[in-house]
């Protein structure tokens, strides 16, 4: 697609560490050409590493902002700290083979079983999303089976905080409850009431890694537990234009699942009247982020990646 002019919602998907650099890069990227403010966009949906992007865009911070990068540089370094593989030699990594091993059929708590190698992971709540198609009720179950950590995240809860981020009715941010499986969406109308950092660090609270975060007497959890994009969250009808960055959608085997779960949820919109476009990591960029998303060491290449193909879509003839 040819980047030219600020969509009506932009969807900023799960991604980790690198995912949330490179969206910042080329949203960053896109508006050096063509003078695009994304902070002007009517709505944001954030889930999980696109929940902290959302909220500084929505805050007023630009793409590049100092502050949104330490926030996901917290997130990250906690994750680390709590086992979670960090660099680029790190080993089990969401793309092993226990992390697709078994077929379709396998119930929820067998997922929970096979994806042991991998649960200190970012996208272990990927994973677990494509393992437990059953609904809601088998991710109820396979939630409630996996280990509860006790590790928090007051470092990134701070700097949301610090942000200025409000529930101004334009941010969307997207958890699951841990009880009940069921999709939560912070900001819309008849959602709980949240804080926006409550919000961002449930939907960047992964199982298995993080706590769940509690909010108003129940527990909260990634949103990508749910779909790594959540675009069918989007308040949008008839005319709306909507942009969807997706960073798992260029790496095996999780792209199976994202662009599997973008397309579903963009036809829904699609049916509602909206125009959708969809942008993952072009081949350049996959390369700089390689399989580890959670691998902080490579942010500044990210970045520079996504800056770049944010410049070549907008100056795309």
């Amino acid at each position: 697609m040819h980047l030219t002019h600020r969509p009506d919602v932009l969807v900023l998907a799960a991604g980790g560490t690198l995912g949330e650099a490179w969206m910042r890069g080329l949203l960053d990227g896109a508006g050096a050409v063509t003078g695009i403010d994304f902070r002007d966009c009517e709505y944001f949906v954030g889930t999980s590493a696109g929940s902290i992007v959302a909220s500084f865009l929505a805050a007023g911070r630009e793409p590049d902002s100092g502050a949104e990068a330490r926030a996901a540089q917290k997130w990250a370094d906690a994750a680390e700290s709590n086992g979670a593989p960090g660099g680029p030699g790190a080993a089990g990594g969401p793309f092993s083979e226990a992390a697709s091993a078994g077929g379709p059929s396998a119930g929820p708590l067998a997922a929970v079983a096979r994806l042991g190698l991998t649960a200190a992971t970012p996208f272990a709540p990927l994973a677990l999303s494509a393992g437990a198609p059953g609904g809601a009720v088998a991710r109820a179950a396979a939630l409630a089976a996996v280990p509860r950590p006790q590790r928090s995240l007051p470092g990134l809860a701070r700097l949301v905080e610090q942000s200025g981020a409000e529930f101004d009715g334009r941010l969307r941010i997207v958890a699951v409850d841990r009880r009940n499986g069921r999709r939560v969406v912070f900001g819309a109308p008849g959602s709980p009431p949240a804080t926006v950092a409550q919000a961002v660090l449930a939907s960047c609270s992964i199982p298995w890694v993080f706590a769940p975060v509690e909010i108003d007497g129940r527990e909260y959890v990634d949103g990508g537990v749910w779909s790594p994009t959540n675009l069918d969250a989007t308040p949008a009808g008839r005319g709306t234009e909507v942009l969807c960055l997706n960073p798992t959608a260029a790496f095996r085997p999780l792209s199976r699942v994202s662009n599997a779960a973008a397309l579903t949820e963009s036809l829904a919109l699609r049916a509602r009247g909206a125009r959708v476009h969809t942008i993952r990591p072009d081949p350049a960029a996959a390369a700089v982020m390689g399989p580890n998303l959670m691998d902080r060491g490579r942010t500044s290449e990210a970045l520079a990646a996504g800056y770049a193909q944010g410049r070549a879509l907008a100056s795309r003839e």
